[in-house]
């Protein structure tokens, strides 16, 4: 697996991960290592009552944030109140939530071995005042945003943690704009959370390793489908609605795991017949006519064909094509395209099957499997560093979303919401994916 670091100048330095077989001797690192790297105005801020809660889609970081956040607090600040608001922001306008106890507390732990949120999720948009009315959010005539102020101040809530992506903590940010126009103050401190590595300007959104390592395993074992059929075309899609990097990263991953593996190339396992064959994101342009005459000579070599493809690759073109033909293509709260309705793999299996000359044709979505996991080594690392900047942020009242900062040296800070913006490409020339693309002779 391809060694990743991230440049640290901060309070914070990397922590060792979570290790059941180690829970004690792990909380006093954590303990020690958080008091060493306190900020030394941070305890002269008291902290009534902090609320988290989690939003939009699944990643594998969701879990381990919460944990280590209460983690983190027990250690700082013990009396602080600590509440979650349960399925995100209909929680919030509904009033539903749950405090946090002295045996969660001391079993915060085990959220480092499960995935998704133990609080859950929902896609809810404060500003999207006749999408909350319809799902019984808000009485009619009401304003979202007053009923989830109101049940802030209600709550006393000093320090609102959300975990999502740039929509999540970009109203979390208008929301407390509100409260400070209507005379209460209160600190929105985001965690960046998104499987497509796509908020600008954070350089590593939490859970996409995971996602990526698990969109690779989940494919190790799908690929062996080739040997079910004759001609087999296989299309793995991969989660990522504008960026490209987790096609690229789960592809790039699976391929050095594929590199690592023993094989017998003279009963025809071997890394010909095993290799990804393809890869297509939306930040590149797909040459149909050159890439099918490409994929028919590896289809009448091997046998087999593997592509991994974007769930967002092509689909303006796509949704334009299937709109024109009078289809209706259903959106969600946010405006977003629902990818399930356009379905990218099929679309692109019917392009190439007859071009190749695929007898059988297998879609295949790695990401429910992947976006679910529980955080990885790696991620819990990265989680840690975060979750313990966003506490010490929260002490001393400062807001902002939580993340390297690519345009300021990569230092990990609180980088202000009015910076954080979604879909950010990417980068198709690093030198890790045009590597990957020359191994698999995709030009």
């Amino acid at each position: 697996r391809r060694s990743r670091s991230v440049s640290v100048r901060s309070s914070c330095r990397v922590m060792v991960a979570f290790s059941p077989q180690s829970r004690v001797e792990n909380d006093a690192k954590f303990a020690e290592d958080f008091d060493a790297n306190a900020s030394p105005t941070a305890a002269h801020k008291e902290l009534r009552t902090v609320a988290f809660l989690t939003a939009g889609g699944l990643a594998p970081c969701l879990s381990s944030a919460l944990g280590y956040l209460i983690e983190a607090y027990t250690i700082r600040s013990p009396k602080t109140r600590l509440i979650c608001y349960k399925s995100g922001y209909k929680g919030l306008l509904l009033g539903d939530s749950i405090e946090v106890t002295q045996k969660m507390r001391d079993g915060c732990g085990t959220l480092q071995l499960h995935g998704g949120s133990p609080i859950g999720n929902s896609r809810v948009k404060l500003t999207n005042v006749k999408d909350c009315v319809k799902r019984g959010l808000v009485k009619e005539g009401q304003d979202p945003q007053q009923v989830a102020a109101d049940q802030l101040i209600k709550d006393g809530v000093d320090v609102l943690h959300t975990i999502g992506g740039d929509d999540t903590n970009t109203a979390a940010a208008a929301l407390a704009e509100f409260l400070k126009k209507n005379g209460y103050h209160m600190t929105v401190i985001g965690l960046p959370k998104t499987v497509d590595n796509d908020v600008t300007p954070i350089k590593q959104s939490l859970g996409a390793w995971t996602a990526a390592e698990k969109g690779a395993e989940f494919f190790a074992s799908v690929v062996a489908e080739s040997t079910a059929n004759p001609r087999m075309f296989i299309i793995h899609e991969v989660m990522g609605r504008d960026c490209g990097w987790l096609t690229a990263a789960t592809a790039d991953a699976y391929m050095k795991t594929l590199n690592s593996r023993h094989l017998l190339p003279e009963l025809y396992v071997d890394d010909k017949r095993l290799a990804v064959h393809a890869v297509y994101v939306p930040e590149m342009a797909i040459d149909m006519k050159k890439e099918s005459e490409r994929l028919k000579a590896v289809m009448d070599e091997y046998d087999c064909v593997n592509i991994f493809i974007s769930e967002g690759a092509g689909v303006k073109d796509i949704v334009k094509e299937l709109e024109a033909s009078g289809r209706e293509i259903p959106r969600d709260a946010f405006g977003h395209v629902k990818l399930d309705a356009v379905n990218v793999g099929k679309y692109f299996g019917e392009q190439f099957a007859e071009a190749i000359g695929a007898e059988k044709t297998l879609v295949q979505k790695s990401g429910y499997f992947a976006r679910a996991s529980p955080a990885n080594e790696e991620d819990r690392t990265l989680i840690r560093q975060c979750c313990m900047l966003a506490v010490d942020c929260a002490l001393r009242r400062e807001a902002g979303v939580i993340g390297h900062d690519e345009e300021r040296d990569n230092v990990l800070s609180a980088i202000d919401f009015a910076r954080i913006k979604g879909g950010k490409h990417f980068d198709v020339s690093k030198p890790w994916f045009t590597s990957l693309l020359e191994q698999i002779g995709q030009k």
